[in-house]
């Protein structure tokens, strides 16, 4: 027996973050030397001369180089502010160095006035340090200060802005002119910071004469060798990102194998997945269900071997159950919108970039979108791809969701070898391969992504040493790939989103929550993800009868999202449970400010209700108002902070226990949602909850929850696949009204 999947809809509560962070303190045993003070002081200085004679731009580019990974709330906050002026709205880029482990390189943008205000203001903190203090201020002597047990009596500095600038200074090693990563030879795509000044006009003062349809995002354009070459000689400090532009297809392993006829009937009204990819060639026996459109540029000669790659990817979207028996996962048949953008061979990033935002804005009828084109090159440990930017703004802006392939490692590269793009974008799904035993494939690269995000998100099958079939130009063909898995995953994302109702958000938490489990994690998630996907849809969206699982879409209005009426079924005074929790979500993501790369994130907490709140089933306190303090670091990879991605569980063996009810016999949900910059992205932003209850005994309780749901105020849909397919087809048949 088995439990179908639990729809809720309910009402979460919303509370907005109380006002105010208090007196400025200096962490527990904090020191600050008035020596390091003034060396900070030299710094900008040498910044102020070095930029008065730097007459491109109007104003400096400053790097703060950081004492460890940092935290929001601990960036400066009075160095680089004025009236009005937070100094977090001048950042325009964010980088890690890992020199003696990984910190963050900060950029800053300021004007020259703003320049002068901050040295005046290090002066005058120096003068009063050494007044108050002998040479060095520690942080009992902040506390002392803010208790007024140190009297303050300086007229033109306030006391506040004292201390920020001695926390400011605890935490920055150093100031310093931005220096780019690495320089390129050849035709690369170009990122500069932010400057408030044109582009266009930019380029021109360096010599650099650059066309507007060669720019996108406002920063990035398109640079040849000689201009690349002029700008690294002229303005380095502006290139905040750099990488090439021509790249190579990973390679895709093919066994060419004699034609053979395969039956199909017409399409009816199948649901439509979007293709981008190489050529499609429409000789193919599916080629009715293929809506193609070729967009490669005419000047370019295309060969037979253009047709391989799209025209494979395309045929397992379309009919991959019916010659891969194996792998029949109960999806059916769907039609494809196929858009050829790139040979076998090189191509252009920048070219596709353009082609992909047209063709995704002249089809907002589709939702799911396969993308199995990926680069030979790695990813950069310090910024997002432009590809993967685009494609996260995209999905920002639009209901749709990319199912983007992990990329191949080529068999001549026997270590590690990181994914490349557009595998590292945020809000996509990311597929790498497995082989039929679930073990990472042989040409499996690996995340994570900008040192912290888990990629790929999942794993499925793409042929190994038993390969896949499929359909080519010249007939069948065995094939290995992760370009092979991904075009399955969109087959489910497809039938999850058109056939099964659920939105973006949701469907890819059920996914991702697919493919976990409840055992202690013994692969690295960086080769595999959250796990392996079922093969069957059913088993997406079904479970065992000792299990309750259920999904929650909500929004985040104000800071803290919460409902705290779950009503997780007793066994006596205990729950006989063990539980995991998966949210997805798709935030705002601003590609220039480098590895800080995400603008939103939400922070969620499940579990029993006690009388100080919700007590965590992964102790996660990072949001706590009092009493707990976690570092950045353990926040984000240990509680997931900033990703977009959340997956929290607790593991099931024989020996774990029931747990004690507290007196509120309820259990909660809080999602509480933080801005990394001042504009407010996460307002309305929509995400997707799957929460798993497994029962200890092996008991069914799955008919209680329900009715503690309903007597608390929640409507329960059982996700019944006959049901919603009934539906489906009802909804999509045509009607002749001459003929009513």
């Amino acid at each position: 027996m088995v439990n179908n999947i639990l729809q809720l809809k309910g009402t979460f509560e919303q509370r907005a973050r109380k006002a105010g962070f208090g007196k400025p303190k200096l962490p527990k045993d904090g020191e600050v030397f008035i020596s390091h003070i003034e060396k900070l002081l030299s710094d900008l200085k040498s910044l102020r001369q070095y930029w008065n004679s730097e007459t491109l731009i109007n104003g400096a580019l400053i790097s703060v180089y950081y004492i460890d990974v940092i935290a929001k709330s601990r960036r400066i906050s009075e160095t680089f502010a004025g009236p009005g002026v937070f100094s977090n709205q001048s950042v325009v880029g964010a980088k890690f160095h890992s020199d003696s482990g990984l910190k963050h390189i900060i950029t800053h943008y300021v004007s020259y006035t703003l320049l002068q205000d901050t040295i005046s203001k290090y002066e005058k903190t120096i003068r009063i340090a050494k007044k108050l203090f002998t040479d060095k201020i520690t942080d009992q002597d902040i506390e002392k200060l803010n208790s007024k047990k140190v009297e303050y009596n300086e007229k033109d500095m306030s006391q506040n802005a004292f201390a920020k600038i001695i926390i400011d200074s605890y935490f920055v090693e150093q100031f310093a002119i931005p220096v780019p990563d690495e320089e390129f030879k050849e035709n690369s795509i170009i990122t500069i910071y932010k400057t408030g000044v044109n582009t266009v006009d930019l380029m021109k003062k360096i010599g650099i004469n650059i066309l507007p349809n060669n720019i996108i995002d406002g920063t990035t354009m398109l640079l040849m060798p000689d201009a690349l070459s002029l700008l690294y000689q002229k303005a380095p400090y502006l290139i905040s990102m750099s990488v090439t532009d021509l790249n190579s297809l990973t390679k895709t392993d093919f066994e060419q194998l004699a034609p053979q006829r395969i039956d199909i009937p017409k399409p009816g009204n199948e649901p439509t997945i979007g293709v981008i990819d190489t050529l499609f060639d429409s000789n193919v026996y599916f080629s009715d269900w293929v809506d193609y459109t070729n967009m490669v540029d005419p000047n370019i000669e295309i060969c037979d071997e253009d047709y391989f790659h799209g025209t494979a990817v395309t045929s397992i979207i379309v009919d991959g159950p019916a010659f891969n028996r194996k792998l029949d996962d109960g999806c059916g048949r769907f039609k494809v919108r196929h858009f050829g953008v790139a040979t076998g061979g090189r191509f252009s990033s920048f070219s596709i970039l353009k082609a992909i935002n047209e063709i995704v804005t002249k089809n907002k009828d589709i939702k799911v979108w396969n993308l199995s084109l990926g680069s030979s090159l790695e990813i950069s440990s310090n910024f997002i791809s432009p590809e993967a930017a685009i494609l996260d703004k995209i999905q920002y802006d639009n209901d749709v969701i990319f199912i983007i392939a992990g990329t191949n490692k080529p068999a001549e590269i026997k270590g590690k070898m990181k994914i490349g793009a557009p595998a590292d974008s945020i809000n996509s799904l990311v597929v790498n391969s497995v082989d039929f035993k679930n073990n990472p494939a042989s040409y499996s690269r690996e995340g994570p992504v900008l040192s912290f995000f888990i990629k790929p998100d999942i794993s499925y099958y793409g042929g190994d040493k038993e390969k896949i079939r499929v359909c080519t130009p010249t007939g069948e063909a065995f094939v290995s790939g992760t370009s092979f898995a991904a075009p399955w995953i969109a087959r489910k994302m497809s039938y999850l989103i058109d056939i099964m109702g659920f939105d973006r958000t949701t469907a890819k938490a059920v996914l991702i929550d697919s493919a976990t489990g409840w055992e202690k994690e013994t692969v690295s998630r960086s080769l595999l993800g959250y796990g392996v996907v079922p093969i069957k849809i059913r088993d997406v969206l079904e479970t065992p009868s000792d299990e309750i699982k259920f999904v929650i879409t909500g929004k985040s209005e104000k800071y803290d999202t919460y409902n705290y009426a779950i009503p997780v079924p007793r066994d006596g005074e205990r729950y006989p449970f063990v539980s995991k929790v998966t949210m997805c979500y798709f935030p705002y993501c601003s590609r220039n400010q480098g590895v800080d790369y995400t603008n939103t994130e939400l922070d969620i907490s499940f579990g029993r209700i006690d009388k100080q709140g919700i007590k965590p089933i992964n102790n996660n306190y990072q949001s706590a108002e009092t009493g707990h303090f976690v570092y950045e670091k353990d926040a984000r990879s240990t509680y997931r902070k900033w990703d977009n991605v959340k997956h929290i569980r607790e593991v099931f063996t024989n020996r774990v226990q029931s747990k004690q009810v507290y007196g509120k016999n309820l259990w909660g949900i809080s999602i509480k949602t933080k801005e990394r910059l001042e504009d407010k992205y996460g307002e309305n932003l929509m995400f997707g909850l799957v929460i798993t209850l497994k029962e200890i005994n092996g008991v069914n309780r799955i008919e209680d929850f329900i009715q503690g749901c309903i007597l608390n105020n929640w409507f329960v849909n059982r996700v019944n696949i006959e049901n919603k397919i009934d539906i489906y087809t009802t909804a999509e048949d045509v009607i002749n009204f001459d003929e009513v």
